[in-house]
């Protein structure tokens, strides 16, 4: 089992930045895969950011185009920890931001076995 703990969320400005780090614990051998995912009210919940290990020992990064250029994922595996650097928010950015982790990863929520229970981003105009 591995167990996910998201923090750093909070209210911020639009134009504002926040980061947001996700510590994992347990059986982190399983999580070569961590990304993030959101879920506005009444919305289903949209894949953010991933990365997972690539060939030659580096980290693939991938983002969905609504934040492409404005956030940055990246993880320590000394600690365990997974990041989400968010920059220039927007009020539509706003949601409840979820860690995942797992073997498969990608832009599919099915490629992750394992999930924290969230926190909170708000955006005001």
């Amino acid at each position: 089992q591995v167990q996910l703990v998201e923090s750093g969320g909070g209210l911020v400005q639009a134009g504002g930045s926040l980061r947001l780090s996700c510590a994992a614990s347990g059986r982190t051998s399983v999580t070569s895969a961590m990304g993030w995912f959101r879920q506005a009210p009444g919305k289903e919940r949209v894949f953010v950011a991933t990365t997972s290990w690539s060939y030659g020992n580096t980290y693939y990064a991938s983002y969905a185009d609504s934040v492409k250029g404005r956030f940055t994922i990246s993880r320590d595996n000394a600690e365990n920890a997974l990041y989400l650097q968010m920059n220039s928010l927007k009020p539509e950015d706003a949601a409840v931001y979820y860690c995942a982790a797992g073997l498969v990863g990608g832009a599919d929520a099915k490629g992750y076995d394992y999930w924290g229970q969230g926190t909170q981003v708000t955006v005001s105009s």
